[in-house]
């Protein structure tokens, strides 16, 4: 190699000396020595504290589980409570009816009238209507055709006449009513 080469390496061997400081490992050697296992160790704690969470959750959620299970069981068992609550005067009213031995047709009359008027009040409470559709239109969700009949003063399709009133919560039929329907 060339002196001039040689001078060339060396002044940039120079240019890039940066002068390492030797107390880099007096440093590195003054921190306190950590274990491999500590970091084990802490997650371990942590995967502990997770594992206990989660049992404590699906603890919970079974909690929450078997007191809607009871809820809705008690609704099931004492759902009928208030509608029989509406009937007990009705009963108390025919066992009045039955008990009655004046013969006197006249009053027993009245107390059928009253006690049906009791037990219809006790319907509508519990919100079962009733379903008289005379004169209306004819519908399969609400009634039950038995015949059709031929009627000159009714509308085809129409109810004309009522063998059986029907029954309703709310929207649902628990008993369509039973009619006869004008043919067109």
């Amino acid at each position: 190699m060339s002196t001039e080469n040689q001078k060339d390496i060396e002044s940039t061997e120079h240019m890039f000396d940066v002068g390492v400081d030797e107390s880099v490992d007096e440093t590195v050697e003054g921190l306190p020595e950590i274990s491999p296992l500590e970091p084990m160790a802490v997650l371990e704690e942590q995967v502990g504290l997770l594992k206990d969470q989660l049992m404590r959750a699906h603890a919970e959620m079974e909690n929450v589980r078997r007191r809607a299970a009871e809820d809705v069981s008690k609704a099931h068992k004492f759902s009928i409570e208030r509608f029989a609550n509406e009937l007990l005067p009705v009963q108390e009213s025919l066992e009045k009816a039955l008990s009655d031995t004046t013969g006197d047709l006249t009053t027993l009359r009245e107390g059928v009238e009253l006690t049906q008027k009791q037990l219809t009040n006790a319907l509508e409470k519990s919100g079962v209507l009733a379903i008289d559709p005379k004169g209306e239109k004819f519908d399969p969700h609400y009634h039950q055709a038995i015949s059709m009949v031929t009627a000159a003063d009714a509308e085809p399709n129409t109810v004309i006449e009522v063998l059986q009133k029907g029954y309703k919560i709310a929207d649902r039929v628990l008993r369509p009513a039973l009619v006869i329907v004008a043919q067109g």
